[in-house]
């Protein structure tokens, strides 16, 4: 590539990325040209003059015409490079589209099991640095919180308290697919042996967490577990 044809590369890359007409300044600051500026604008002006770039007003820069473009196209775009970068940014945002997708799924979860248990809901987010939590009042609402704001203010400390709730559920023997009961003190959340954990692993998109129950010792296991993983294998299906 010569010198004229690398100044209407950087003419054309530069004007794709900001949308404003290219100055000869800009061109030899920017790309790094190892000559005088009357250079670039002599050879500016040959680009021009063949009909590659245009002067859009009297003192602008130079902006490409579909002729520069078509040259650019067929002779001077580096299209395995971009087929590289093009690579890269659709793994990204497939990456972020599938925590996305994943945490939308977590969430619906979440909710119908709120909604169905009447017990507090939770599940640990794809990245596994927070938990997702509903139903917080279904809990205060049961006579042995209403009656003790002690034991109240304690669950909503476990379930606020998120790097702390994510490393117990960790500690505990949970198995993968499988509603797993954690009765009063069993739990080993030191501020919430008055309440019990229904709780399974879950695989969804590639990513692992945690989901379940919480609720008064007096809840109904065998519906929470049936709940639990109900719930586990429609977001399966759905995967």
């Amino acid at each position: 590539m010569d010198r004229k044809q690398k100044i209407l590369s950087a003419i054309i890359n530069h004007f794709i990325q900001t949308a404003e007409p290219v100055g000869s300044k800009t061109i030899l600051v920017s790309y790094d040209f190892k000559v005088s500026p009357a250079t670039i604008r002599s050879e500016m002006a040959t680009l021009e003059k063949e009909g590659l770039i245009y002067q859009p007003h009297t003192s602008a820069g130079r902006i490409p015409t579909s002729l520069g473009y078509r040259k650019f196209v067929e002779e001077l775009a580096d299209f395995e490079k971009a087929k590289k970068t093009a690579q890269t940014e659709i793994a990204k945002v497939f990456e972020q589209y599938k925590v996305e997708k994943a945490r939308e799924k977590i969430y619906d979860a979440v909710s119908i099991l709120a909604r169905t248990s009447q017990n507090v809901s939770f599940a640990t987010l794809p990245d596994n640095k927070r938990t997702f939590y509903l139903g917080l009042s279904n809990v205060l609402k049961q006579p042995e919180f209403s009656h003790n704001p002690i034991q109240a203010s304690q669950v909503i400390e476990v379930l606020e308290n998120n790097d702390n709730f994510v490393s117990i559920l960790g500690q505990l023997d949970i198995i993968e697919d499988k509603a797993n009961i954690f009765i009063g003190e069993e739990n080993i959340i030191e501020n919430i042996k008055s309440c019990s954990l229904v709780v399974t692993k879950y695989k969804l998109e590639g990513f692992n967490g945690y989901m379940g129950i919480l609720g008064p010792i007096r809840m109904d296991y065998p519906f929470g577990a049936a709940l639990v993983e109900e719930i586990i294998g429609l977001i399966k299906e759905t995967d």
